[in-house]
């Protein structure tokens, strides 16, 4: 799968990805301070699914009805690199095939899925 990770989610994350042997870009690593506009429209022009842990893109995508093809939010208490791969190791094992063109809000105890 082809996932952009946003820069707040961070590199340990994006590594993870990686080593799971799915294309990532990273913000953090490759265009840190990327504004969360150009950070959609880079993800929906280029197919990316967007990771993030900025509520902000809930805004852009239900008020705004920004274009996407997938918005992950990682909405965790714990926002330790280890718990935000925990969550995602999770997803993927149980939702990898449900996570295009939807956004899914991702808890230490849930998985929500909306069609935005």
């Amino acid at each position: 799968m082809r996932f952009l990770v946003d820069e707040c989610t961070g590199p340990a994350v994006a590594r993870w990805l990686r080593d799971q042997s799915h294309e990532v870009f990273s913000v953090y690593g490759e265009a840190a301070g990327m504004a969360d506009n150009d950070i959609l429209d880079k993800a929906y022009s280029e197919d990316w699914i967007l990771i993030t842990n900025d509520k902000d893109f809930g805004e852009k995508v239900y008020r705004e009805k920004r274009p996407h093809h997938g918005v992950i939010f990682l909405r965790l208490q714990d926002e330790r690199a280890a718990a935000k791969i925990d969550a995602m190791e999770k997803l993927l094992d149980g939702y990898e095939n449900q996570l295009a063109d939807t956004f899914v809000v991702v808890t230490e105890t849930q998985v929500r899925f909306g069609r935005a």
